[in-house]
């Protein structure tokens, strides 16, 4: 063997032929359904949003790369996907300076700040609206019910989650579980849009794109807990299909616990990753005083990611190639190696 040949490197130690970009062209793909329906639903002020978070995710990426002369990667997509699943959890007439704020944070403290893309111990999305969320004088403007007002939707402008959450069931007459399947809901831009969810979610999944044990545990981990609390008491707990067709579920489930360097490789660990941000989504919904919990139940259950890894240390096999070019080179961050 000559001197030099053997590289020893940590795993996984197989490859695809995927190419970073072609997941994150899959992913905006898999997204546009839900996004062109919020645009149709909110019109240029939805656009806005998306377009400000999308442009504001790489202009904070480029930047924070060209200080730490690091190579400029924004073409590789994830940035874009980034603030497109940001937008898409936001109402659609929230400030553009908060859109900016939570991009930029995102991007920089979840994910250059450790190395960037594959490195990254959080999605970038989910810190972004975190802090807008926790942070006192914002997180008013993620108040559907005031945000959303102006708007002729057609539909009931409560958003449902917090509705059940004042009244319990009785509050619930007015919605209907089709009318929210289909989308006829107030809340984000995007994350509202169910049944698009859904398809561009089972679209990631048959193309290879993702790994269906996570969304499967995640909206299982749901079902079943609110089986268990509405068996328990039905006024002071929803539904199983309520709670899986309102909020952040469905986004939740296929599009942000499902980013690659934030969740587990192996079978076992994605099983408990998922069933347990399902779980935690019902337990804040039920106790805390945030109407939906998705953000934080996947949050919570990242950080445990490393050790879920080692469940059993056996890795997901390869997807198959249908989605990428398998003559392409071997990417360079260990995310797209997953």
């Amino acid at each position: 063997m000559k001197p030099g040949s053997l590289i020893v490197s940590t795993g996984p130690h197989w490859h695809n032929g995927a190419r970073l970009t072609h997941y994150s062209w899959a992913v905006l793909l898999a997204l546009v359904p839900a996004a062109a329906a919020g645009i149709n639903r909110y019109g240029l002020d939805a656009a806005g949003v998306i377009g400000l978070a999308m442009g504001s995710a790489m202009t904070a990426e480029a930047l924070w790369q060209k200080f730490t002369r690091r190579p400029v990667t924004i073409a590789d997509g994830s940035a874009a996907v980034s603030g497109l699943l940001l937008a898409l959890l936001l109402p659609a007439n929230i400030p553009a300076f908060m859109v900016i704020v939570a991009s930029t944070l995102g991007i920089v403290l979840a994910k250059q700040c450790f190395g960037g893309l594959g490195a990254n111990p959080l999605n970038p999305a989910l810190v972004g609206y975190a802090i807008l969320r926790i942070t006192g004088p914002w997180a008013g403007h993620l108040d559907f019910d005031l945000m959303l007002v102006i708007y002729d939707t057609g539909f009931a402008k409560e958003y449902p989650e917090a509705v059940f959450k004042a009244l319990g069931a009785a509050g619930l007459s007015e919605f209907h579980l089709w009318d929210l399947f289909l989308g006829r809901q107030t809340g984000g831009i995007g994350s509202s849009q169910i049944a698009w969810l859904l398809v561009g979610g089972l679209f990631l999944v048959l193309r290879g794109a993702i790994r269906w044990p996570i969304p499967a545990a995640f909206l299982a981990g749901v079902a079943l807990a609110s089986v268990v609390l509405n068996r328990l008491d039905s006024d002071a707990y929803a539904r199983p299909l309520f709670n899986l067709v309102t909020g952040n579920v469905m986004i939740g489930a296929f599009f942000l616990s499902t980013e690659h360097a934030s969740s587990p490789v192996n079978r076992w660990g994605m099983l408990v990753y998922g069933l347990g941000c399902g779980l935690l989504t019902v337990v804040f919904r039920a106790w805390s005083t945030y109407g939906d919990g998705v953000v934080f139940a996947i949050l919570i259950m990242s950080i445990f990611v490393p050790l879920l890894d080692r469940l059993r240390r056996q890795a997901m096999p390869p997807p198959p190639a249908v989605l990428f070019d398998a003559a392409a080179q071997p990417p360079a961050s260990q995310e797209a190696a997953r």
